[in-house]
């Protein structure tokens, strides 16, 4: 049950109301952003809340037991803190968010209706429609490890063991070229075989894109030089001279780990897992194995 402070509750049964909703976003970087459907800017819990009048939330669901209320946030990118940039870089992916319900004409009277996070965010030219999950979202994913096949680590990180600072797993490029939106040529990475750095990621180091990170989808050498294709569009276009680094890739094989990066004893999957020919196979008379079955990496 949802206890109102007294001097709230009373405000509420006084038939005359002057209500406003305020929400707080917090970004996985720390910062914190308020804004409010009223009229004017309001400030409570260290927060201002900035009035936002191109705002409109559909209606507030909630469901009984562990499903997943959900809300959504409509606005335009009016606001000079939310920009369409902070947007496209990925800045309010799984951001937290407080949803409050406020006197605004005495912002000590308030009351935290809801938390959860951002989830899918849908940009338009001019707007913007924002989806606010609930805390029972977080209990729909999934925890601790999988057994699979493939290596649940991230390329670098403590359990891979990997040093992505060596002159072999890592290169700095320039953009020489254009070929689309999410295509370019590069210098400074023919040393490079072919596919090298795949599934790896470019760091910007230059450019209107400087600080941000792009996923490699494809690495390859062409008649026009070396070729190296994003997986999405960056936030603002990549030009001819964006300098770049980019780390090398790696599809989370054992025999990729083990001859690529010599980590073969720091592989986080499990190679030798029987996959679903084994599950199916069958005894065969005259031969003594089952057909199908595989147990190599």
């Amino acid at each position: 049950m949802r206890v109102f402070p007294n001097d709230f509750a009373a405000h509420l049964a006084s038939g005359a109301t002057t209500l406003a909703w305020c929400w707080r976003i917090t970004r996985g970087d720390g910062a914190r952003l308020g804004f409010t459907d009223h009229d004017r800017p309001l400030q409570f819990d260290g927060t201002t809340f900035e009035a936002a009048s191109g705002f409109s939330a559909s209606e507030l669901t909630s469901e009984v037991g562990l499903t997943v209320g959900n809300q959504e946030l409509s606005g335009a990118l009016r606001s000079d803190r939310l920009s369409e940039d902070d947007l496209n870089a990925g800045r309010y992916d799984n951001a937290g968010i407080e949803l409050f319900r406020v006197n605004w004409a005495d912002t000590t009277q308030q009351l935290l209706v809801r938390m959860g996070t951002i989830g899918e965010v849908k940009r338009g030219v001019t707007a913007f429609t924002a989806e606010l999950r609930g805390l029972a979202h977080v209990l729909q994913q999934e925890r601790g490890r999988i057994y699979q096949p493939g290596c649940d680590a991230d390329l670098g990180d403590a359990r891979c063991t990997v040093v992505l600072a060596g002159a072999t797993l890592t290169a700095a490029g320039t953009v020489t070229a254009l070929l689309d939106d999410r295509t370019f040529v590069a210098s400074g990475l023919t040393a490079f075989t072919d596919d090298w750095f795949t599934r790896g990621l470019v760091s910007w180091t230059s450019g209107p894109n400087a600080a941000r990170k792009s996923e490699v989808k494809r690495h390859s050498l062409g008649i026009e030089g070396v070729r190296m294709e994003i997986w999405q569009d960056t936030s603002r276009p990549v030009a001819i001279g964006d300098s770049f680094s980019v780390s090398a890739g790696c599809d989370k094989q054992f025999a990729t780990c083990r001859s690529k990066f010599n980590n073969g004893v720091n592989f986080r999957g499990c190679p030798h897992m029987p996959g679903n020919d084994f599950v199916t196979s069958y005894p065969v008379a005259g031969e003594g194995t089952n057909t199908g079955a595989s147990f190599l990496p």
